[in-house]
């Protein structure tokens, strides 16, 4: 299969960066600045918590297509109102703060996984976060890719197929051509639906040590993998 296989798009929040403890670590200064007692990780949590419902209005055709940026910037709006903490900041810091998204990093295995994957494939993030976003992102954590893809170009968030479906077109491939990496089994399984290949790779600290989804392949994905040294290893064998 490897051979037929002529691009792999990932997904990138969880898959090819740790979100979490990027994003705590970026509040955690923030909050002692301003001599604030509230743990990072929560706040972390909380603040991606809102992501998927925020998503899917615009998925139902409620709302129509803005950027993951500012999707951003009105979560943390609802976080920071969560914990009683929306006066401590003005508007400049909370634009310093929803920058953290742009600052997140690889997961140890990634940069070298995907300079090898580079070598053989066509590499790109097939993300929820914008261009500007997935941009910013690959210069901070150095990730190697030869486009940016997702969101911003089918003016959609995953799991609508039309993500899939406009990135395979913007490659200039068959959905059959493409496959989708991911440690979601959602995105995987939406991917599949749409006609591409597919590549588990488990994060069990995606969610921090209680995590309790996404622990395991729950299909017969075309590549499972510990991670990403091991989905290139994986790949050579298809």
């Amino acid at each position: 299969m490897s051979a037929s296989i002529k691009a792999m798009i990932f997904d990138v929040f969880g898959t090819v960066v740790d979100w979490r403890t990027s994003v705590a670590g970026i509040v955690a200064p923030a909050f002692k600045d301003k001599s604030i007692d509230c743990d990072p990780l929560q706040f972390a949590d909380y603040w991606r918590a809102r992501y998927d419902p925020a998503m899917d209005r615009i998925r139902t055709g409620e709302r129509g297509y803005i950027a993951l940026d500012d999707i951003h910037l009105e979560n943390l709006e609802q976080t920071l109102l969560h914990f009683g903490l929306n006066e401590r900041f003005n508007d400049a810091e909370k634009a310093t703060l929803n920058s953290a998204w742009e600052q997140l990093s690889p997961w140890p295995d990634v940069v070298d996984g995907l300079r090898q994957l580079k070598s053989k494939t066509i590499i790109a993030p097939c993300s929820n976060g914008s261009i500007a976003l997935m941009t910013r992102l690959a210069k901070f954590g150095h990730l190697p890719w030869d486009c940016i893809l997702g969101a911003d170009i089918a003016q959609n968030y995953k799991p609508h197929p039309s993500v899939y479906q406009k990135c395979c077109e913007a490659l200039r491939l068959q959905p059959q051509q493409v496959m989708m990496v991911a440690c979601h089994n959602n995105d995987l399984k939406a991917a599949r639906e749409s006609g591409l290949a597919t590549g588990f790779v488990v994060r069990p600290n995606e969610h921090g040590p209680k995590q309790s989804i996404d622990l395991h392949a729950e299909s017969d994905w075309d590549i499972v993998a510990e991670d990403f040294a091991d989905l290139g290893m994986k790949f050579n064998r298809l």
